[in-house]
């Protein structure tokens, strides 16, 4: 994959009905701190709860020094979503937000297209 390649993600809130998803493009190297705000913005959350990204049995997160957990996750700002989806095997990710309610997420990578020229991600 090169450095434009874009990946069209379903983010899908799990066990609630009627079913909550929401499809997005994102850079395939974005960090996962910058995927997680993507998150965010696109569910309508207010970014005012601590959250996880795990694939393949690792977390990431954006690190809290002074938390008693800190040590469970790996810096967000460190990894990139390229990088987790080779290095695991699997297109599928899982977001937990707010883990005093546990809002859990599915993140499928549903496709890897080519960036049209024109097109710029902020």
């Amino acid at each position: 994959m090169s450095a434009a390649t874009i990946a069209r993600l379903k983010i899908t809130l799990d066990d609630v009905k009627p079913v909550v998803l929401r499809r997005v493009e994102v850079p395939f190297d974005i960090r996962l701190d910058w995927l997680h705000l993507t998150i965010q913005a696109a569910m309508g959350w207010t970014n005012s709860h601590l959250y996880e990204i795990r694939a393949g049995g690792v977390g990431w997160s954006t690190p809290y020094p002074d938390a008693d957990w800190a040590g469970d996750f790996i810096d967000a700002r460190k990894a990139r979503l390229a990088d987790i989806i080779e290095d695991i095997g699997s297109r599928t990710l899982k977001y937990l937000y707010d883990f005093g309610d546990g809002w859990e997420h599915t993140i499928k990578v549903e496709r890897l297209i080519d960036r049209e020229p024109g097109i710029v991600f902020l």
